[in-house]
């Protein structure tokens, strides 16, 4: 199955993408038909803290209509915080949508863990995956602390880079959902790995991610 990417929000969670999918459909030992289009970060980003969802799912419309002009037979977009306008997109959309919240709700369904934390955006954390998850018990930092841990995730995005100081402050909130008696703490920023790789932080994470793109893979090989 081809598979169309909308990415470029950011260009990490982009190559995050594009390397995972390369990956997991060499080890199911099945051949990648992919096309990527590119979205603009700063115009999402734009959309997203102005809580405007239309304008931002009438431009991944446009870059579907482009993606199924090249071959694409589904679409997924290479963001997590790009899912805030699902709502708007999932009626205009030409081609299905391997939605990112709905995989990852299946997949918690599949595990046991009672509860766990959530770093990201400041939507993704107070609506707790826009209200996707209802597999388990998800906890997010206080309130004070989302939008500092918002600005540094925002500020990673953006420029494919990461900082001490950002690092410092996401591992301190996971730190902190893991004394409130979150199992493991879901990465729900695309680009939240930069942070993390290679970083030990002294609690388990699960990159959300990565959930999103063996889906994918699992689609684009047609595995069940």
């Amino acid at each position: 199955m081809h598979i169309g990417l909308i990415g470029g929000i950011g260009p990490a969670a982009t190559d995050l993408y594009y390397r995972g999918l390369v990956d997991a459909m060499k080890a199911l030992d099945a051949e990648l038909q992919m096309t990527i289009v590119h979205a603009d970060a700063p115009t999402l980003v734009h959309n997203f803290e102005a809580r405007q969802p239309a304008p931002q799912a009438e431009i991944f419309v446009r870059l579907t209509e482009r993606l199924q002009a090249a071959g694409a037979e589904v679409v997924a977009i290479t963001s997590i915080g790009g899912h805030f306008c699902m709502d708007e997109f999932w009626p205009l959309s030409p081609l299905p949508i391997i939605d990112f919240v709905e995989e990852m709700d299946n997949y918690l369904a599949l595990k046991s863990f009672r509860k766990v934390g959530l770093l990201g955006t400041d939507t993704v954390m107070k609506t707790r995956f826009y209200g996707g998850i209802k597999s388990t018990k998800v906890l997010v930092p206080d309130p004070e602390e989302i939008d500092q841990i918002h600005r540094a995730y925002v500020d990673m995005a953006l420029t494919a880079r990461v900082t001490d100081e950002q690092r410092a402050t996401v591992f301190e909130a996971g730190r902190a959902l893991a004394a409130k008696g979150a199992e493991i703490i879901l990465l729900g920023g695309t680009d939240l790995f930069l942070a993390f790789d290679g970083h030990q932080p002294g609690f388990d994470t699960l990159d959300c991610a990565q959930v999103h793109i063996d889906a994918i893979a699992r689609m684009a090989s047609n595995s069940s």
